[in-house]
């Protein structure tokens, strides 16, 4: 372990799931100091980047979630002081980050990805309720931990669904529903770790669902039948692969009424706190928590 050199686990940061990022980056943290890793906690909210350089940190693990932390920014920081970090480069964090440009990538490459429309202001909302459905999704572009979403029942209430998901970006997204059922794959250093699938007991998986309740159900293996799991595995590695993604992340599905899988978002730098799902995947691949972050620490790069 003394290979890695002194590193910083950098988790806090400034963004609207700040929270769950100090419970994801203590967690990794204590895995860490457990495997006798000389890991530190880092707080770019309350530390000065420069200060990775004067203290003489090796690598970086990073532990950030949504913006200015998986979004590319703090990569590109990380990449002009020369310091390896973990998970993927600016590139495919940005694009990750983005909502709207990741489904046109996958949308190019001919993945199935849920209907959807880009929302302004004069948006014709019976004009989206038409061509969508309704219920639909409406969200931010570029926030995680279901942040700003909206699951939407009437045309009357997409411009009030509308206002709120603008309160966090300037793209905002409307997306289909779908009845399915909705699953993740997590990938770790190249390969497809067990699907998993999710079945909040609320209306849907929101940051409620995600981070704070203890009745959503995680079903590992996730009930799918081995050609259907292998077919939604190979489509979480084509898919963080076009978006450039690197080291580790999480893809997520939904299964439509036709039984079919489509491609919902990438995250890229997933959680990892006691409600998180890489964490569950790799116990099913016979990987505990604490081989999990080393593994994913022995990843990090520069570029």
């Amino acid at each position: 372990m003394s290979d890695f050199g002194k590193v910083a686990v950098m988790f806090g940061g400034r963004s609207a799931e700040r929270e769950v990022s100090l419970k994801s980056g203590a967690a990794v943290l204590a895995a860490l100091q457990r495997s006798g890793v000389d890991a530190h906690a880092f707080d770019p909210a309350e530390r000065e980047l420069s200060e990775l350089k004067t203290e003489k940190f090796d690598r970086v693990f990073v532990m950030l979630h949504g913006r200015f932390g998986e979004d590319g920014t703090v990569q590109g920081a990380l990449e002009l002081m020369g310091i390896p970090y973990t998970g993927s480069g600016v590139m495919a964090s940005a694009i990750g980050m983005d909502k709207w440009r990741s489904k046109l990538i996958w949308q190019a490459a001919g993945l199935p990805i849920p209907e959807y429309e880009a929302l302004t202001a004069p948006t014709d909302w019976e004009a989206v309720a038409e061509h969508l459905d309704l219920p639909l999704f409406v969200k931010p572009a570029s926030e995680g931990s279901s942040v700003g979403v909206v699951k939407v029942k009437t045309v009357e209430a997409l411009p009030a669904a509308y206002a709120e998901a603008a309160k966090h970006d300037k793209v905002v997204i409307a997306e289909s529903y779908m009845s399915g059922g909705e699953y993740t794959v997590a990938i770790l250093n190249g390969k497809a770790l067990p699907a998993i699938k999710i079945e909040p007991a609320n209306e849907f998986y929101d940051y409620e669902a995600k981070y704070l309740r203890d009745d959503t159900r995680y079903l590992c293996p996730c009930g799918l039948d081995a050609e259907q799991e292998t077919e939604m595995k190979h489509m979480a590695q084509l898919g963080f692969q076009l978006i450039g993604g690197q080291g580790w992340g999480r893809m997520d599905f939904l299964r439509g009424e036709d039984g079919k899988m489509y491609l919902l978002e990438a995250n890229t730098a997933p959680g990892m706190t006691d409600h998180s799902l890489v964490p569950m995947a790799a116990r099913q691949a016979g990987i505990s928590f604490d081989q999990l972050v080393v593994q994913i620490l022995e990843g990090a790069h520069v570029g």
